[in-house]
Order: C-alpha cells, then sequence, then structure tokens
C-alpha cells in the first residue's frame, strides 16, 4: 500500500473517496440542507423551521472540515434542489444560503477569523439588493415597484384590504427585512453550528465575543446613509434597504463588545439580559442604540482608543 514515507497510508489512496472526511462531510452537508430545504418547498409541517435550519449542515461541513467541503456540500445540496424540480427552490437555497454560507466560511478560514465573515452579513444582502434594483430596473416601477405588485397580490389572496400609504410604507423596508432575516439566520447557524462542532469535538468553538469588524466598515453605512438622503422623496426604498442591512454587522459588533467589556462584573448578567429583552420587546429603536454603540467602537478603536480586550483562552 502506498505510504507518505512515514509508514502512513497516503490519505484518499486507501479507501477512495469514502475514507477522505471531507467529502463525506460535504455528502452529509449537502443532503442534510436539501432535506431540510426541501421539507419546507413542499409545505411539510414546521417548514418554516427547516427553511431557516437549512444553512447549518453547510456551514458545520466547512466549519468542520474546510472551505472545500463547505463548497461541495453547497453544490450537492443545489443540484439534488435541482433534480428534485421545486421551480425557484434552487435559486432560492443557492442565492440565499448556498453562495453565502460558502463565502463566509472560506473568509472566517474555517471559524478562525471573524472579522470579515461579521463585514460579509452585511456587505452580501446589501449587494444582493443593489443587484436585484439592477436586474429589475426595466420593470415597471423597478424594485420598488415589483415588491409593491407582490405585496398587492398576497393580500389580494389574503382578502385584505389596506390603504395604498401602509402597502408603499412596507415595500420601502421589504427589500431590507428579507436581507435582515437572511443574515441574521446566517449568523445564528453559524453560532449553532460553532457551537456542535465544539460539542462532538470536531472543531473548536470559535470566540464569538472577539468577533470585531474591520476598520473601513464604517465608510459603508454612512455612504449608504449620505446616498439616502440624497435620493427623492418616495424613490428611496432601495437606499434605505441598503442602509439598513449595513448595520446588523456594527449592532453584532456592539454585542460582542459588550460581551468583552462586561465580563468580570457583578453586574454583567443583569445588563446583557435588559439589552436582550430589550431587543426582543423594542427591537428597533433597542437594535439602532446597539450598533450606534458599535459604531463608536468601530470609529474609535483605529484611532488609538483603547483596544477591547479579548477574551481569555
Amino acid at each position: 500500500m502506498p505510504t507518505d514515507g512515514t509508514g502512513r497510508e497516503k490519505e484518499g489512496q486507501a479507501g477512495g473517496l469514502l475514507s477522505d472526511p471531507r467529502w463525506l462531510a460535504a455528502g452529509a452537508g449537502g443532503f442534510g440542507a436539501a432535506c431540510l430545504a426541501l421539507w419546507a418547498f413542499r409545505g411539510m409541517p414546521l417548514g418554516p423551521v427547516g427553511f431557516w435550519l437549512a444553512p447549518l449542515p453547510l456551514l458545520m461541513a466547512g466549519m468542520g472540515f474546510g472551505p472545500a467541503a463547505g463548497l461541495g456540500a453547497a453544490a450537492l445540496a443545489t443540484g439534488a434542489l435541482w433534480l428534485a424540480d421545486v421551480h425557484l427552490g434552487p435559486w432560492l437555497f443557492l442565492l440565499g444560503f448556498g453562495i453565502p454560507t460558502t463565502l463566509l466560511v472560506a473568509a472566517s478560514r474555517g471559524g478562525r477569523s471573524l472579522g470579515l465573515p461579521l463585514a460579509l452579513l452585511g456587505m452580501l444582502p446589501a449587494a444582493g439588493i443593489a443587484l436585484a434594483a439592477f436586474w429589475l430596473a426595466d420593470m415597471p416601477g423597478g424594485l420598488e415597484g415589483t415588491l409593491a405588485a407582490i405585496a398587492r397580490s398576497s393580500l389580494s389572496r389574503l382578502d385584505m384590504s389596506v390603504p395604498a400609504e401602509f402597502v408603499t410604507e412596507v415595500v420601502r423596508v421589504k427589500a431590507a427585512a428579507i436581507g435582515f432575516w437572511l443574515s441574521l439566520a446566517l449568523a445564528a447557524n453559524g453560532w449553532l453550528a460553532g457551537w456542535l462542532l465544539a460539542r462532538f469535538g470536531i472543531a473548536p468553538a470559535p470566540a464569538w465575543s472577539a468577533a470585531r469588524l474591520p476598520g473601513w466598515y464604517a465608510a459603508l453605512p454612512a455612504l449608504a446613509f449620505g446616498l439616502w438622503l440624497a435620493a427623492d422623496a418616495g424613490a428611496d426604498a432601495v437606499e434605505l434597504s441598503i442602509t439598513l442591512v449595513l448595520l446588523l454587522p456594527l449592532m453584532l459588533h456592539g454585542l460582542a463588545v459588550l460581551h468583552t467589556r462586561t465580563r468580570g462584573r457583578g453586574e454583567r448578567k443583569l445588563l446583557l439580559g435588559a439589552v436582550y429583552v430589550s431587543l426582543l420587546v423594542l427591537f428597533l429603536p433597542a437594535s439602532l442604540a446597539v450598533a450606534g454603540y458599535g459604531a463608536f467602537d468601530l470609529i474609535l478603536r483605529p484611532r488609538g482608543g483603547r483596544p477591547t480586550p479579548r477574551p481569555r483562552s
């Protein structure tokens, strides 16, 4: 049997693909994600739960066994959905979960670096909104008109009559809401994947409380905010949506800083509990406050402010 010179068999030659844990992880992750997505697309009970958990197997494969395993899992899941003939399902899965999980795992180097992945949680949905606006530019009303038509169609099927002003206000933030929940689902599944991998001894859990945005990220929401202010009134849905989704990483950055800076203090549990309860009860103002705190830390840190202490290992 061929060896590598130390008496060990060469990896991948002893038993073919089945001897390589990366391919096994890619297969398991791909089929697991496809099953969860199909459960949702076929309208099975608890389908929404399956849909939001679909990125979990992909992230576990990538974080536990490397970016190649994550890429293979995403490709396999998308192919399985294509063969299952679920209409737009493969595209929704690929754009919503397949490509983002692959990029997040590659940027994190298997969960060891969290700065760029944290930034991608805002950049990816912002890029998606911008591309959708460009793609639908020739449609009546562009992206905003398309979302308004979808909203009116949904309301008519539900036999609901609402004022046109309400539909307009919903449409202004609909794209942001979609991007926000997709990114939040990716962040939550990333945390769960890290916890499960550490629980089973496959890979160490990432130090989530040490996640910090790179300093250049502060320019992105500032630029988006400026474009929103410059947009014409009533035609600012794209700019507003991009601004809102770019605030999500700042909120997560602020939470990470709070976790780190309150470590060792007696009132830590009370303070963190109050923050999370506020996020649940008064989400919009509380999330903006935490995002502002994250922006404050991000802007001061590169200018020589006291660095945020890293958690002890």
